[in-house]
C-alpha cells in the first residue's frame, strides 16, 4: 500500500556535533515543534508523496546511494516518527488539524501567535525590545511626542522578523507616528501558506502583548459582498501568518488598543499561468470594494502592506551564492519596481517585477499591488523611506523597504 504524503514543510541544513542533519518546520503551524532528521531519514520523507510504497522507496534508496540497501523497518521507522511528529497527511493528522481549526474557529480574538517565538510576550520586555529599534545606529531615532495632523495615507512596510529587520520597522512606522494617529487600519499581508483564493478574511480582533486591536467587522461585512469566493474558507491561515501580526504589534506599540483594523490576506490571484490581475474580475472587484471604503471612510483612514521583496540564495533555490554583485543586481531591480510604488502605479509595479516572471521572488507582489488599488484616486504619490536587505542564515538574502503614500 502507498505510504502516507509528507506535508507541507519548510526543510533547511542544520550543523549538531559535527554532524550536518536537516530541520523540517510546518509551514502552516499546525505542528509547533520543528524535527530534526539525518539525510537518510529526510530522503526517505522526500519520498513520501502518497504514491509510493515500502518496496518504491529502497528502491529509489539504493540507486541514490549506490546500491546500498534500506531495510522496509528503517523506512517504516522513518514513517513512523513524522507521523508521530504530525508531519504526515494521516488520520492522526487529520484529527489534529480539526482540533486546531475548530478552536481557532470559536475563538472571537486571535491570539499573538508568536509573542514568545519571535518577540518578547510580555509588553515591558517587548517594548524595550522595539525601543532598541529606534535607536540603533541604523535606525531613525525616535520621536516621543506623536503627530496630531492628517494620518499617513499609505505605508509600504516589511514582515520578515523583527530580530532581522526591526530597524526597517522603525524607519516606516515612525513616519506614521510623526503625522497623526489614525482610527482605522487596513492591512494587507501576505499568505505564506499560498491559499487558492486571492483575499482571505478574518473578523477575528488581533490581540498583541500592548493591548487587542478591535477589527472593524462592519467593514469586512461590506468587503464580504464583494468576495466571489467563500472569503473564510482559509480562514484558518490566519491564525500563524506573521505578515498582519507584526503590523499590529507595530501599531499596537505606539497607539495601544485604540487603532481598529481591517485585516486581508492576499493569497494567489491566479491558479496557474501568470495572468496580470487587471484582467482578473473577482480580484478587481474585491480591490474596487476596497477602494471604495478607504475613500469613503474619512481622512483618518490609512492602508498598510506589509510585504518584503526579494528573496534570491540557495535558502530559495537558486544555484548561486550572495556576493556584492549578486546584492547589487537585487537593490537595482528592486529600486526599479519601487519607483512604481513611489508613483502609486499598481499596474507598473506589478508589470515591473514580473517583468522577468518574478525571478527575485518579490513575496509581496500581491500586497503592495493590493494595497496600492486599495489607495487608488486617495494618494498622489509617495517617498522611498528606507531600504536594506537581510541575510538569511540558511543562504540568501531577503530585501525590504518603507514606501510612505500622502
Amino acid at each position: 500500500m502507498p505510504l502516507p504524503a509528507l506535508r507541507p514543510v519548510d526543510a533547511f541544513p542544520i550543523e549538531h556535533q559535527g554532524q550536518q542533519l536537516i530541520c523540517l518546520r510546518d509551514v502552516e503551524g499546525y505542528v509547533e515543534e520543528q524535527l530534526v532528521l539525518t539525510p537518510a531519514a529526510f530522503f526517505v520523507a522526500c519520498q513520501l508523496d502518497g504514491q509510493h510504497d515500502v518496496v518504491d522507496i529502497q528502491y529509489a534508496y539504493a540507486r541514490q546511494f549506490g546500491g546500498q540497501l534500506l531495510y522496509a523497518e528503517e523506512v517504516l521507522k522513518v514513517v513512523h516518527h513524522l507521523d508521530q511528529a504530525g508531519f504526515l497527511y494521516s488520520e492522526r493528522f487529520a484529527a489534529l488539524r480539526q482540533r486546531v481549526i475548530e478552536a481557532f474557529r470559536q475563538a472571537e480574538t486571535r491570539p499573538p501567535y508568536l509573542a514568545g517565538k519571535s518577540y518578547p510576550a510580555q509588553a515591558s520586555e517587548l517594548r524595550v525590545f522595539l525601543d532598541a529599534f529606534f535607536l540603533r545606529h541604523d535606525g531613525p531615532g525616535r520621536q516621543p511626542v506623536p503627530g496630531n495632523g492628517t494620518p499617513l495615507r499609505g505605508l509600504v512596510a516589511p514582515h520578515i522578523d523583527f530580530h532581522r529587520g526591526g530597524h526597517a520597522y522603525a524607519h516606516g512606522y515612525l513616519r506614521l507616528f510623526q503625522q497623526g494617529p489614525p482610527e482605522v487600519v487596513f492591512i494587507f499581508g501576505v499568505a505564506h501558506a499560498a491559499p487558492p483564493v486571492p483575499f482571505i478574511l478574518t473578523q477575528k480582533h488581533f490581540a498583541t502583548p500592548f493591548g487587542t486591536l478591535e477589527t472593524a467587522r462592519e467593514l469586512v461585512h461590506h468587503l464580504e459582498a464583494a468576495c466571489a469566493w467563500d472569503p473564510y474558507a482559509y480562514e484558518i491561515v490566519h491564525r500563524t501568518e506573521h505578515s498582519i501580526e507584526f503590523q499590529a504589534v507595530m501599531l499596537a506599540y505606539f497607539y495601544g488598543p485604540a487603532v481598529r483594523i481591517v485585516p486581508i490576506l492576499c493569497g494567489a490571484f491566479a491558479a496557474e499561468v501568470p495572468v496580470e490581475p487587471q484582467a482578473l474580475p473577482e480580484v478587481q472587484a474585491f480591490l474596487a470594494a476596497c477602494q471604495e471604503l478607504v475613500a469613503g471612510a474619512g481622512k483618518r483612514v490609512s492602508v498598510i502592506a506589509g510585504a518584503d521583496l526579494a528573496h534570491v540564495g540557495r535558502r530559495f533555490g537558486d544555484a548561486f551564492d550572495i556576493d556584492a554583485r549578486v546584492v547589487r543586481a537585487v537593490e537595482a531591480r528592486d529600486r526599479e519596481d519601487l519607483q512604481h510604488v513611489t508613483a502609486a502605479d499598481a499596474e507598473g509595479f506589478y508589470r515591473s517585477v514580473m517583468r522577468d516572471q518574478n525571478r527575485r521572488r518579490v513575496c509581496g507582489l500581491n500586497c503592495i499591488y493590493a494595497a496600492l488599488k486599495a489607495l487608488a484616486g486617495s494618494v498622489a504619490g509617495g517617498e522611498l523611506v528606507h531600504y536594506d536587505y537581510a541575510p538569511d542564515p540558511a543562504g540568501g538574502i531577503v530585501s525590504f523597504a518603507n514606501v510612505a503614500l500622502a
